[in-house]
């Protein structure tokens, strides 16, 4: 009779997990993807970031940081589509919020829809109503749930942090509002948190190895981007050796390096504890015998895998653009450098033992960067826009394809 009604209960509860699976997975999403990033979306976003710089800030000064319902959007569609492309989207009203996502599922053909009501508190928001597909949760276990959540978020998260700064997370109409607590060792704390210990002492192997071999090269010469690869893809190589699920992590660390590097700086400059480490002697890098290209190459390289091709696109795009504007002028062989280097970067995390066998041997520049000496350079909004039409126009279009078309006939091509 017992083992009758044990196995009652493990079919009941069976059924209802099944039911509660049903009913959460659904064929089609709630939340469309978003729209890849346009020059004018980065343009907002800097200008968010210029307004809501927080090292200007006193010690112990109190700040609320009002961020409108398009921006945080723009943040979470971008950041949402990093998790295998997923999609998110805001609403906000006076002291809610309504939030909704979909999180696909591929190997179930389905998508994980969730449709949310937040409610602010004189603290961190709380759940007040919690939907999973047509599944409706109570607020108290989405809470509970949540809690659990964050408390298993990985090392990288400092929640300590965060708690002692922020006081208070609001809404209003279109608005959010993140009252908080700058303090003097607050920008140390938040760099040193994005950077788990993992991840410092790997930085830290790239640029002890880049200060060290940079010392075997005739001091104050112009070195070309493709004698510094194969020492930095060499190392990944030997360092991911065995263990291929390494292999992204160190390409991306080598990439984060020579771009630190070709730019001026190092990781010092976005990792407190970077500041006694080895500082590689100052080098030009050059690419087709210009700096700049190096530059366009490696950051563009380093916003492809640290955020991904799309952002790398956009970004170069909008600083071209922005250059018609009192800048340099509008240059399309930068912008085929960014094109390069964003590939270059997505081949790094997509392929990355393909790339470090590729790299390590030695390439010829011509491998990863293709001649664009024909293409027109600084040229003036004026000229740009008369010649091109701008960057929905056939003629600018045309020239976006003949750089397509020389990026894809590259060796080392995604």
């Amino acid at each position: 009779m017992r083992l009758v009604t044990i196995r009652r209960i493990l079919l009941g509860l069976l059924l209802m997990l099944a039911l509660g699976l049903a009913l959460s997975l659904q064929r089609t999403p709630l939340v469309a993807m978003a729209t890849e990033l346009q020059p004018a979306d980065i343009k907002e976003a800097k200008n968010f970031l210029r307004r809501n710089d927080p090292r200007r800030l006193e010690t112990g000064a109190q700040r609320v940081l009002n961020v409108r319902e398009q921006e945080l959007n723009l943040m979470l569609g971008q950041a949402a589509k990093l998790y295998g492309q997923a999609a998110a989207r805001v609403q906000l009203r006076p002291d809610l919020a309504l939030l909704q996502a979909s999180v696909p599922l591929p190997r179930l053909g389905a998508w994980l829809n969730i449709d949310a009501e937040l409610q602010a508190t004189s603290g961190l928001p709380t759940f007040s109503r919690l939907t999973l597909g047509r599944l409706p949760l109570p607020a108290w276990l989405a809470n509970w749930g949540a809690r659990q959540a964050l408390q298993r978020l990985p090392a990288a998260f400092d929640l300590q942090l965060a708690d002692d700064m922020i006081e208070r997370v609001g809404f209003g109409a279109e608005l959010l509002h993140v009252k908080y607590r700058w303090h003097k060792d607050s920008m140390a704390k938040v760099m040193s948190s994005l950077w788990p210990a993992g991840e410092q002492q790997r930085a830290y192997a790239y640029q002890e190895h880049l200060a060290a071999w940079v010392l075997t090269l005739p001091p104050g010469q112009p070195v070309s981007l493709a004698t510094l690869l194969p020492t930095m893809f060499t190392l990944a190589q030997q360092r991911s050796a065995g263990l291929s699920t390494q292999a992204a992590a160190e390409n991306r660390a080598a990439i984060l390096t020579l771009a630190l590097y070709a730019t001026g700086e190092s990781w010092a400059r976005v990792m407190p504890a970077a500041q006694a480490w080895p500082k590689p002697a100052p080098l030009q890098v050059t690419l087709n015998g210009r700096d700049d290209f190096a530059m366009h190459f490696l950051v563009s390289a380093a916003l492809a895998v640290e955020g991904g091709g799309p952002l790398a696109d956009a970004i170069g795009v909008y600083k071209e653009l922005s250059d018609t504007r009192g800048g340099s002028g509008f240059s399309f062989n930068d912008v085929a450098a960014d094109r390069a280097g964003a590939r270059f970067g997505l081949l790094s995390e997509q392929a990355p033992e393909k790339l470090q066998a590729l790299v390590s041997r030695g390439l010829p520049e011509s491998a990863f960067m293709p001649d664009v000496s024909d293409l027109p350079e600084f040229l003036s909004e004026l000229e740009f826009l008369r010649r091109y039409g701008g960057t929905e126009a056939p003629a600018y279009k045309q020239m976006m394809k003949d750089i397509e078309a020389r990026l894809a006939a590259l060796a080392v091509s995604s």
